[in-house]
């Protein structure tokens, strides 16, 4: 059953860039290993999630801004269970996989958009919106009139909508890659066109009582907690000019307020003026967060040359350029500096109201002062006061230094082959194997769910997810026919695969004896001794061995698939003996897919056919008749170790010949590779056509091997 964590929410991380979530759901729950018959993988025990901690405040976005949110909704984990065929004689594997959904509060005022989101510090939604991982998605903007969201709606039976928050549901966010466990999640969210005016949220936070200030230079994104109205603008005081001060029953910045008091001569009875210079900073530091290090915390510092002293130490949560931010940091030592100047004067009971904070001038002197302290005696007020800086705050370049950005690529669309090998390792499996390559038109494609039918797609069956992307491509070239037995050095292929990310690689003599360079183009079974790039995303393959695994050479046209044969780039999936012959259908949809994938084997069963028998000939006997023979072929192991004929793989040795005179077809099953046809019934075939065509097959334990092949004149001897 749901877990509605609604009203009040968790931990607070809107003004922490980068905070993580793992709080807002928990340790990940216990995994075990379960015994085999058959294998099965990691498995969770309790499907629950932890909840958030209540109390704690949400923050009110402006700008742009990156933040962490608060889980306020969630689901159980819901488990889904496939299993897989090992490939190459391992037992079959039983997975299983989990999703959550789950709803996360960004902010307590409404938002634009919603850009980048990362996972655990990996992006889940590029800047393009693409999805990097499995999930549906909703934002809910935070309009007064927002609707219930639907999910929550369905399986709570009191659900708000949140009316002027904004919040994102995920909707069956596949946990694997994250450890099975919801991640940590951080957002970038526009909550207003940028750059933002400080005085606009001054405006918002504190409506009429304060004066915004009128020179404050506009912001990437803040991130305001609610608080005390003081600490809010203390907080803003480095993008301010300064502390504000308070006028007419509201506060104001130097800027936007002249002095409240001109002090005459005449009304100062005594003035006390010295230079602190102890007290004048050698340094001052800004903590802000950097925009064009995708938001992370970013410092920045203004020094004095050749003095010693005490450093200012400044945290704004701010998006801030790292110029504006050492432009900050250097203008608040520069005030500083400027406050080091002190006086202390004697001044009449008549400026007993002037305020702590407020500012003065002195008649005949430049500049202005603020009342940092006051003092009431009988002899009338003292004012202790500090120099305000007048100087314009200059621009300052800096650099944000490098940052480790995650890597944004588009996950882009799926092209998927169903292939039906012949046995692909040395021991033949024990039903029809297919295999699964799939890869993307882009770098980014990382894997896809599949869905299989064996009944024209009346039904579908999913089947897991995809093996890392393979390499794929398409020939660009033509390759002629040619000789099995021999390297092909006379052909070459041009190949183009899916993106220039995509390389391949020579391999000697020996490297090809064990199997290297497996590539299929079109039908055929090859190996390459030699890849060249030719630039982009083509390449020359040359130096062939032709026609592997009984494949046969008989060319290959421009346009024919090519995928390299790489076991852990390749999903292997057995379909049971019903299946044998039928035609199978496969969807593979990835996170860039608008529709699913499709790919289609028919006939399938070639890893339990025979291969086809080779040197099929006819010797001319002395009585005129003719001795066909042949010799079989093996799907049990690749490599001729000892000389002596390999296993034959299949319960008994048994063959099919038809021998096609005219439009009669006449069978015969032998158990050897030979048969006599004798002079007899060649005369008498003689009479029906001027030639045989004669096919042999291997009879397998499952399925009979594609023909062998032979035209035979009927002529009498010579």
């Amino acid at each position: 059953m749901a877990t509605l964590l609604l009203g009040a929410v968790g931990t607070l991380i809107g003004a922490r860039v980068g905070g993580a979530v793992g709080t807002l759901v928990g340790q990940a729950i216990d995994q075990r290993l379960f015994p085999p018959k058959p294998r099965e993988g990691p498995r969770l025990q309790d499907l629950r999630v932890q909840t958030s901690t209540y109390g704690s405040p949400i923050p009110r976005l402006y700008g742009r801004m990156r933040i962490a949110g608060t889980v306020i909704w969630a689901t159980d984990l819901v488990e889904s269970r496939s299993r897989r065929s090992g490939g190459k004689g391992r037992p079959a594997t039983v997975s299983y996989s989990y999703s959550a959904s789950f709803a996360v509060l960004l902010s307590a005022r409404p938002v634009r958009a919603v850009h980048r989101i990362w996972a655990d510090g990996n992006l889940l939604r590029g800047e393009a919106g693409d999805w990097k991982g499995e999930t549906g998605f909703r934002l809910h903007l935070g309009g007064e009139d927002q609707p219930l969201d639907p999910l929550i709606a369905a399986a709570e039976e009191h659900a708000p909508a949140y009316r002027g928050a904004a919040y994102a549901v995920f909707e069956a966010l596949a946990l694997e890659p994250f450890g099975n466990r919801i991640p940590a999640l951080t957002f970038e969210i526009e909550a207003d066109a940028e750059p933002v005016a400080i005085a606009t949220i001054l405006a918002d936070l504190a409506q009429d009582a304060v004066v915004p200030p009128e020179a404050a230079a506009p912001i990437g994104g803040y991130a305001a907690s609610d608080g005390q109205l003081a600490d809010l603008i203390e907080t803003l005081a480095p993008l301010t000019g300064g502390p504000a001060i308070e006028c007419g029953g509201r506060l104001a910045w130097p800027s936007a307020a002249s002095p409240i008091a001109t002090l005459a001569a005449d009304e100062i009875a005594w003035s006390d003026e010295e230079l602190d210079g102890n007290a004048a900073p050698a340094e001052a530091e800004l903590a802000y967060f950097d925009p064009a290090r995708d938001y992370l915390a970013g410092l920045q510092r203004a020094r004095r040359p050749g003095r010693t002293g005490a450093a200012i130490r400044l945290a704004l949560p701010a998006a801030l350029s790292a110029g504006q931010a050492k432009t900050i940091a250097a203008d608040a030592l520069h005030r500083a500096e400027s406050g080091s100047r002190s006086r202390s004067i004697r001044c009449g009971w008549r400026r007993i109201a002037l305020p702590v904070g407020g500012l003065v001038a002195i008649a005949g002197e430049g500049g202005r002062w603020r009342v940092v302290r006051k003092t009431i005696d009988r002899d009338g007020v003292r004012l202790d006061l500090a120099q305000v800086a007048e100087a314009p705050r200059l621009p300052v370049t800096a650099a944000a230094g490098r940052a480790l950005a995650a890597i944004d690529r588009p996950h882009g669309p799926t092209t998927v082959h169903l292939l039906d090998l012949p046995p692909l390792g040395d021991a033949p499996p024990p039903a029809p194997r297919l295999w699964i390559a799939a890869a993307g038109v882009s770098p980014g494609w990382r894997r896809a769910s599949l869905l299989l039918s064996r009944d024209g797609g009346a039904s579908w069956e999913p089947i897991g997810r995809t093996a890392p992307p393979a390499v794929i491509g398409t020939a660009a070239s033509a390759l002629p026919a040619a000789a099995v037995a021999l390297v092909d050095r006379r052909h070459h292929v041009d190949v183009d695969l899916l993106h220039p990310d995509m390389v391949l690689g020579d391999a000697d003599a020996a490297r090809l004896l064990a199997g290297a360079n497996l590539a299929l183009l079109g039908d055929e079974l090859l190996q390459f001794g030699r890849a060249e790039p030719l630039g982009g995303h083509r390449w020359r393959l040359s130096e062939l061995l032709r026609g592997r695994r009984g494949t046969g050479a008989a060319g290959q046209a421009p346009g024919a698939r090519f995928v390299l044969i790489d076991a852990d780039a390749l999903l292997a999936h057995d379909l049971p003996l019903v299946a044998l012959g039928g035609t199978v259908r496969l969807l593979a949809a990835g996170p860039g897919d608008a529709q699913p994938a499709e790919a289609e084997a028919n006939g399938v069963g070639a890893a339990l056919r025979p291969l086809a028998p080779v040197q099929f000939r006819a010797d001319r006997r002395a009585d005129g008749g003719f001795d066909l023979r042949w010799i079989r072929c093996s799907r049990s192991g690749w490599l001729w170790r000892d000389g002596g004929d390999v296993p034959i793989a299949e319960e008994r040795e048994a063959y099919a010949l038809d021998l096609a005179i005219g439009d009669r077809v006449r069978r015969v099953e032998i158990g050897v590779p030979r048969f006599h046809y004798d002079a007899a019934a060649l005369a008498a075939d003689r009479l029906v056509a001027a030639a045989a065509r004669l096919s042999v097959r291997q009879l397998g334990t499952h399925a009979a091997s594609p023909p062998a092949e032979l035209t035979l004149l009927l002529t009498e001897a010579s």
